[in-house]
């Protein structure tokens, strides 16, 4: 698991549990894998892979935050025009 003793992420309760780590095909970063999602992240070391694995997981379950409209504008989406909508209706997703 990628938790250290100490380590606050435990408060979240959305840590991965049953994981697999590899390095990478070619070989300069790890690829971290949730078993139970499905979820996959990576980074340039061990930590980092695992570190990111359990931010992702914790996004995956719906922890965090929405953005802000500040957050919406740095990525380039006008929040006045932003809609949520089905991915079905989607033509991003076909």
């Amino acid at each position: 698991m990628s938790i250290d003793a100490d380590d606050s992420r435990e408060e979240t309760g959305v840590l991965p549990v049953d994981i697999s780590l590899t390095l990478g095909e070619g070989g300069e970063l790890w690829v971290a894998r949730d078993e139970d999602t499905g979820v996959t992240s990576q980074g340039p070391t061990r930590e980092a892979a695992l570190d990111n694995l359990d931010e992702a997981v914790a996004g995956y379950r719906g922890a965090g935050e929405p953005p802000s409209d500040a957050d919406l504008r740095e990525a380039g989406i006008d929040p006045e025009r932003n809609e949520s909508g089905s991915i079905d209706e989607s033509d991003i997703f076909e």
